[in-house]
């Protein structure tokens, strides 16, 4: 089974923004009351990790953006919205997830995932998916004696597309058993260890027994497979180790708060 990082830590794994500056002196002053160039930097940055390229355009978009947020901030605290019980308590949960983010982002930075990580991760992918490709097809039955008579069908010269109809297994019984290419480690092992020792064209003789019940599988084909290069996927693997990295940092933090 895979372990998947919470939203939490893929939403937060991110790239680390390239910074641009503004001028030191406020970006504008709204009923005497200034904008800060820090936070029209901020926005810059947001805008240019999404894509949008710096120029005078979209720094005069921000600077009137950030204007008007003023003005109608204004017109909030003027009427005492921001005393409110619930705006503070969103306005708090802002802020904390700019903390956080800002926190994570510094332990990516300081905790890397290193090519030899990434390497050793990429071998064991290798490892696991082996050299071979399977297609195979299977019925899953609920007993031993209903994938004995299934075998006894197959046997007399019955389809495993027709009989499939039988199977308990919904993800594949409409499409007549087929499971399509697969390499073994997909599979539970007692369905692995059956299906790499048939021969192309043979089925199981005997049932076979997972968790899900009891099989019989057919395999209709098998080839080699050649695993990508480590450079094409090396992205999605330093993704997905740094992903696992925070998420463990953040359940070692958890585990050591004292929470009531």
């Amino acid at each position: 089974m895979k372990l998947f990082p919470s939203r939490l830590a893929i939403a937060l794994v991110a790239g680390f923004i390239s910074q641009a500056s503004f001028a030191a002196a406020p970006v504008a002053t709204v009923n005497g009351t200034a904008i800060p160039a820090e936070r029209a930097e901020a926005m810059l940055t947001e805008q240019r990790a999404q894509g949008a390229p710096d120029s005078q355009q979209l720094r005069d978009a921000v600077r009137e953006e950030l204007v008007r947020r003023e003005v109608l901030a204004q017109e909030a605290s003027g009427k005492g919205l921001d005393k409110k019980a619930e705006v503070k308590a969103q306005m708090e949960l802002a802020r904390q997830a700019i903390l956080i983010r800002s926190y994570l982002q510094d332990y990516v930075k300081n905790n890397p995932v290193s090519e030899a990580d990434i390497r050793l991760e990429y071998d064991a992918i290798k490892s696991r998916m082996g050299d071979k490709e399977y297609k195979p097809r299977h019925v899953l039955v609920e007993t031993e004696d209903q994938a004995k008579g299934i075998i006894a069908k197959l046997q007399a010269g019955s389809s495993i597309e027709d009989l499939a109809k039988e199977s308990r297994d919904p993800g594949s019984k409409e499409r007549g058993g087929d499971l399509g290419w697969s390499n073994p480690g997909m599979f539970v092992a007692p369905f692995s260890e059956a299906m790499v020792k048939l021969e192309k064209g043979k089925f199981t003789t005997t049932p076979v027994k997972s968790d899900f019940g009891y099989h019989v599988i057919l395999l209709e084909d098998v080839r080699e497979m050649k695993a990508p290069p480590f450079d094409e996927v090396k992205p999605q693997i330093q993704q997905r180790l740094q992903q696992q990295k925070v998420e463990k940092h953040i359940l070692d933090l958890r585990a050591k708060a004292k929470i009531q």
